[in-house]
């Protein structure tokens, strides 16, 4: 990154832009700085969903230029002693957060160098310190501003603590043997409605599988069988007849589900979470 430019600041949030904090955070960010350039993510993560959360951030944050500040204020705990932290990550980005499980993929697929907690008392929007409620732009987005324009560095932020202490979601890890791969469904694609596993390419294929072979697909939900059929395995959705299910390689090179020009959680009332299971046989 050139030296005389300053980073991008990227928000995330569950907030939608049905009334004006959006608006809100971006303001007080344009205050500290007007030359900051702010982009968006998503505002479209599920209410007080943190696995979402560090999901997307793991989905996205990746093919953002190195040094992008990325804000993701996802927060049911705002307020109270839940750490708000900035986490610098191996590849070189920055994450404004809360230390809530929201860094749960970043630190485990690649990787969290060093947190530090943000320091209220220098680094808090003051006008505003009779409330606890909006953090996304009292503290986070008004943090973010300050260290992309240059007015305090990341050491600047506050005091660093253990990268051990990060609150992390457990992940499940999927099973894999000669001709059987079983896994959860760990996030969906709310426009689409496709169901995205835990599953890497590189398993399904140790597992013996190939693009072109038909597979039988058991999906369960807390035990109970939802959905039982014989699946093509193909590169992409033009291969199957349009309403057919497909399983197909995602943009995260996890193996995924859906339906040519449709809806596969929708038709087949699937949804995402550890109680959703799936078995891929020969």
């Amino acid at each position: 990154m050139n030296r005389n430019e300053k980073p991008i600041l990227v928000f995330q949030t569950d907030f939608t832009y049905a009334e004006g904090a959006v608006s809100s955070m971006y303001g007080v960010v344009k205050t500290v700085d007007r030359e900051l350039e702010i982009m968006d993510g998503t505002h479209q993560i599920p209410q007080y969903d943190t696995w979402s959360a560090s999901y997307r951030l793991y989905q996205s944050l990746p093919f953002w230029p190195k040094g992008t500040i990325y804000v993701s204020v996802v927060d049911p705990g705002v307020g109270t002693k839940r750490r708000a932290c900035v986490a610098r990550t191996s590849d070189g980005h920055y994450v404004v957060s809360p230390d809530n499980g929201s860094l749960t993929h970043l630190k485990r697929y690649i990787g969290i160098e060093e947190v530090r907690e943000i320091d209220e008392s220098v680094n808090r929007l003051k006008s505003t310190r009779g409330t606890s409620v909006f953090h996304g732009r009292d503290l986070f987005g008004y943090t973010a501003a300050r260290l992309a324009s240059g007015i305090i560095d990341f050491e600047g932020v506050g005091p660093a603590y253990p990268v051990e202490e990060i609150v992390e979601h457990p992940i499940a890890e999927p099973k894999i043997s000669d001709g059987k791969a079983e896994g959860i469904f760990e996030i969906k694609d709310p426009n689409f409605g496709n169901a995205w596993t835990n599953i890497p390419l590189e398993d399904f294929e140790r597992a013996g599988f190939s693009y072109g072979d038909t597979l039988h697909v058991t999906i369960c939900h807390g035990g109970e069988k939802i959905f039982e059929k014989d699946v093509h395995f193909e590169k992409t959705f033009g291969f199957v007849a349009i309403s057919e299910p497909i399983i197909y390689n995602n943009e995260l090179m996890k193996v995924s589900l859906a339906v040519s020009q449709g809806n596969f959680c929708e038709k087949y009332h699937v949804d995402f979470g550890p109680d959703w299971t799936v078995t891929f046989t020969k």
